[in-house]
């Protein structure tokens, strides 16, 4: 009998604060975000923070957040908040805006 492996899936929304503008961070997000498969966006704000939306399989998830907690070499996260939200239907791929 073969053995059947149910994957959970997960979205999350966000926003991080900190030197996050400028130091190539979006860029950082999207490359981790598309290694792992996920669907979604990361864009800048006029705040100064940056925000994303990410979904997929919820380890991979789980992944990106923890790979966006430390971001790029240049880059200094000072905040982060997410929260589960509603998955989108048919979200393929993941762009940095």
């Amino acid at each position: 009998m073969a053995r059947v492996r149910i994957m959970s899936r997960r979205s999350v929304h966000g926003h991080v604060s900190g030197r996050v503008q400028g130091v190539g961070f979006r860029y950082f997000v999207c490359r981790c975000a598309q290694a792992l498969k996920l669907a979604g966006y990361v864009r800048n704000l006029r705040d100064g923070r940056v925000e994303f939306f990410a979904q997929g399989e919820a380890a991979d998830v789980v992944r990106l957040i923890e790979q966006i907690r430390t971001g790029p070499a240049h880059a200094r996260v000072s905040d982060l908040q997410f929260e589960d939200v509603a998955r989108v239907a048919d979200l393929t791929g993941f762009s940095a805006g």
